[in-house]
């Protein structure tokens, strides 16, 4: 279940259809979310025929022959295309995950592309994350240490550095972030996984020394404890990480403390 932001009164009604053009020999159809607020109209979803023996291999490849030779309007964020940016996170197939690594063999039938469900857009594709980042910031995610520096760097023990994996590849995709329910419906007060992974990205470092600060401004019974397991966040990173088991060990390092 997903759940999208649409503009007041709106609803999504049928747009433009471009074909393929002659001899294409293997097409697939991509129907696209188009939304331009200073046009006024609702949104509506576009479909365009792609040619996939002329096209790249996944949905990215897709969007980016389409913007270049079909439809030079639409919008969508897309940079490194080998899923370490997180620019291109769209909703595929009712799936949040990354255009860059969805494979479009991977899809059965029309390939449906969303923005990130429930955020504002901005436009076609392109969700305001705003909100998310600022919430980022909130969490000061940055070592923060009163200890006067090292002369060259701040050590780590092989085991003490490797807590921090499964934490530092996020990637700020927001997918898990706009897949949880507890942030579809408390998104000013509950700071969702994506938010609290990188916060005990932190709380875990050897090398911080604000650990009772940051558990302090997160024990709070809609910063933290909005989250119900509902474990939809785990399932939709596309880096395979587990936001849902960092947010519990956030709330087993309070219990402790008390």
């Amino acid at each position: 279940m997903v759940e999208f932001t649409l503009p007041a009164n709106s609803k999504v009604g049928e747009g433009q259809t471009h074909g393929a053009g002659a001899g294409a020999t293997r097409v697939r159809r991509f129907r696209v979310y188009r939304y331009d607020p200073d046009s006024g109209e609702n949104p509506r979803l576009d479909t365009f025929e792609v040619d996939l023996d002329r096209c790249g291999p996944m949905v990215l490849d897709a969007l980016i022959k389409i913007k270049d030779e079909v439809d030079t309007t639409l919008a969508f964020r897309r940079s490194c295309r080998e899923g370490v940016c997180g620019s291109c996170a769209f909703n595929i197939d009712g799936i949040n995950t990354l255009a860059c690594t969805k494979p479009i063999a991977d899809i059965k039938g029309d390939v449906r592309i969303y923005p990130l469900p429930h955020m504002p857009v901005v436009k076609d594709l392109v969700a305001d994350l705003s909100l998310a980042y600022a919430q980022y910031a909130s969490v000061k995610p940055w070592l923060q240490a009163d200890t006067p520096p090292p002369t060259h760097e701040r050590l780590q023990s092989p085991e003490e550095r490797a807590k921090l994996d499964g934490l530092w590849e996020c990637i700020l995709c927001f997918c898990c972030q706009t897949s949880c329910p507890s942030y579809w419906w408390n998104p000013e007060r509950y700071l969702g996984p994506a938010v609290l992974l990188q916060a005990y990205r932190w709380i875990v470092d050897s090398r911080d020394e604000a650990t009772g600060q940051r558990l302090d401004e997160l024990d709070d019974t809609f910063r933290l404890y909005r989250c119900h397991t509902i474990m939809n966040c785990t399932n939709a990173c596309p880096k395979g990480l587990n936001p849902g088991k960092a947010i519990g060990e956030i709330k087993s390092a309070i219990a402790r403390r008390r």
